[in-house]
């Protein structure tokens, strides 16, 4: 980089913290940080364009968990821990809708249902077997049930008879999200370069050097919130996990509200408006989509064009608007990683697909470690 001496003096010197990533964990840590030290001078980074990696590009669930995922998750998990995701979830989406505003961020309380195809016979029955007991263990949460079967009204292709409906799952616009977050932070002062990558960073004790390629600053503290790029500073313990998106044309008559889960969350779908979004599908080739590379496949592509034409939307016609993808950061444990790695270093990653119900909670907790 070719700074000038007035960019170095306001961008690059006297930094007290710099925050890499400037997602929903990213902006809530960087504004948590100017509540608790208003005088300090705050810096984000972030290497694209736009916030990388999956706050801009998920599909806006503010979701906590589907009935499968649930039941999946106790079977590596200890009821406590999950009940404690779960509360985390919840609590995370309470903090984001305090702070922007359910206006804001268009907050649509539409509830949320999972489809079981007709061949996940011996799944869907182990679901519906033990639906009473989750919401056992989920009713001091929530003060009532969270799960109920219902007959499905949205004429559905393939499925099982039951839907199971969550009336606490609700959608978000995301972009509108980001786009709060953003312009609260630049009114704290806080401030946001995009396109920086950091390439190198040295805890010296009394701070830490950063580098962006051969430019290098100094700062107080440094707090990474990359998520699904948390790969090397955590040593493995977060993997990249990409997720391909697709959304259609506007469909005539389209009678489809709410949020859905399909085949243990591995698909899910939404209206918006009168579109659909569709996205999923790691679970055809884990191998390929276990990258860090936006892109999409074939074979995914083709299984939501599929699910689309034979399960969602059967006799009715449609065409693809846009397509892309996202990558959420995933591991061995659901347990997000909020944790101090050296003197002035930290970090808050591995979200496990559920960024935005969970990012404001972390963010939050990743700047109270400081």
């Amino acid at each position: 980089m070719d700074l000038s001496y007035w960019e170095v003096k306001n961008w690059f010197t006297d930094v007290d913290y710099t925050i890499v990533g400037s997602g929903i964990v990213g902006l809530h840590a960087a504004l948590r940080l100017s509540e608790r030290f208003p005088e300090s001078k705050i810096l984000v980074l972030e290497k694209g364009m736009l916030p990388q990696g999956a706050s801009t590009k998920n599909a806006g669930f503010a979701c906590f968990g589907s009935l499968s995922e649930i039941i999946d998750d106790l079977k590596s998990h200890s009821e406590e821990e999950v009940i404690q995701l779960v509360q985390k979830r919840w609590k995370g989406l309470q903090l984001l809708r305090k702070r922007l505003s359910d206006e804001t961020i268009d907050f649509k309380p539409y509830g949320g249902y999972e489809l079981f195809l007709k061949d996940d016979e011996s799944f869907y029955s182990e679901c519906v077997g033990k639906l009473p007991f989750i919401n056992e263990i989920l009713r001091p949460l929530f003060k009532a049930d969270v799960f109920a079967k219902e007959v499905d009204r949205f004429g559905f292709g393939g499925i099982q008879e039951y839907l199971v409906f969550n009336p606490f799952e609700a959608q978000i616009d995301t972009g509108n999200m980001m786009q709060a977050l953003l312009k609260e932070a630049v009114s704290k002062n806080i401030l946001i370069l995009n396109q920086q990558t950091v390439t190198s960073y040295f805890d010296k004790g009394d701070g830490v050097e950063v580098a962006l390629g051969e430019f290098s600053f100094n700062t107080k503290k440094i707090l990474f919130a990359t998520n699904g790029f948390a790969n090397a500073i955590t040593n493995g313990a977060v993997k990249p996990a990409r997720a391909q998106v697709l959304i259609t044309e506007p469909i005539k008559n389209l009678d489809i509200k709410g949020t859905f889960h399909l085949d243990r969350g591995y698909y899910y779908f939404r209206n918006i408006g009168d579109r659909i979004l569709l996205g999923g599908g790691r679970n055809l080739d884990f191998d390929a989509e276990n990258t860090t590379e936006f892109g999409q496949t074939e074979i995914v592509q083709n299984k939501l064009e599929q699910l689309l034409k034979e399960v969602i939307l059967p006799q009715q016609d449609f065409q693809i608007a846009h397509r892309w993808s996202g990558i959420m950061g995933i591991g061995n444990s659901k347990n997000p990683i909020v944790s101090q790695l050296s003197d002035n270093v930290y970090c808050g990653v591995r979200l496990g697909g559920m960024g935005v119900a969970i990012g404001s909670l972390i963010g939050t907790e990743l700047a109270d470690l400081v």
